[in-house]
């Protein structure tokens, strides 16, 4: 799944694949934010984000796709 990251005063946004579970990462940032952490994102390929909670614009997690097996016609 697609994840954009907004970080305060930076006009770009960080974008990132992850193999994570929507639910489980939504939770993980919840609790980061209130503790006012460093967020961590590791993508598919192994490159990991690091961004303070306290820097966070937004975070847009995109929907789960299921990789389709297979031929169409």
């Amino acid at each position: 799944m697609e994840i954009k990251i907004g970080v305060k005063q930076t006009q770009r946004e960080i974008v990132l694949e992850t193999d994570e579970d929507a639910k489980a990462l939504a939770a993980r940032v919840e609790e980061k934010i209130q503790s006012e952490g460093l967020l961590t994102f590791t993508d598919t390929k192994g490159r990991q984000v690091f961004v303070p909670s306290a820097s966070l614009g937004y975070l847009e997690i995109g929907a789960e796709t299921q990789r389709r097996v297979g031929f169409s016609a």
